[in-house]
């Protein structure tokens, strides 16, 4: 398929935009970092370095788990402001896993940010909301076949904020 596609896994290009919102979903990503970037502009941009799961796979019988197409992707959220969130890590699971990412129009009487959706971000032990213009996804590799939701941290090439598709 070439240009940043995957037939086996069912990616149809390697870098995706909030354009795409309605067809993507980030339920059970793995998140491994997070940067705030300044610009040369006023608002900075939110970065975060995650485990995209581009496919779940349902179990052949015998086998009775999912396997899942992995990618490591680096998600970019543009002109952020109003950023808030909390974190809530109890035990030993120190995990950054995503349950949902939510689009919502805000109701803000501010003209110049009346275009900016509100974000929010809902994770099982966190939850993060903030403003911005729109988001790219970079799939940086392409994507695995793994029993696990996550790729270990050497596979994955550690952790990086990498603007660039696969090809």
């Amino acid at each position: 398929m070439g240009n940043g596609s995957h037939e086996d896994s069912g990616l149809s290009k390697s870098t995706w935009s909030d354009a795409d919102f309605e067809d993507m979903g980030w339920h059970d990503v793995t998140i491994h970092g997070l940067s705030v970037q300044p610009t040369d502009d006023i608002l900075p941009r939110l970065l975060l370095d995650l485990d995209y799961i581009v496919r779940w796979v349902h179990p052949v019988p015998p086998a009775t788990h999912f396997s899942f197409w992995v990618s490591p992707a680096t998600l970019v959220f543009e002109d952020v402001f109003d950023l808030e969130g909390d974190l809530d890590f109890k035990g030993l699971a120190l995990d950054l896993e995503v349950d949902r990412v939510h689009r919502l129009v805000p109701n803000d009487p501010r003209p110049n940010f009346a275009h900016c959706p509100l974000w929010h971000i809902e994770g099982h032990t966190f939850d993060l909301k903030f403003r911005a213009s729109g988001f790219h996804q970079y799939f940086r590799q392409a994507p695995r076949l793994t029993s696990r939701q996550a790729l270990p941290y050497a596979e994955r090439g550690g952790c990086a904020f990498t603007e660039l598709g696969f090809s």
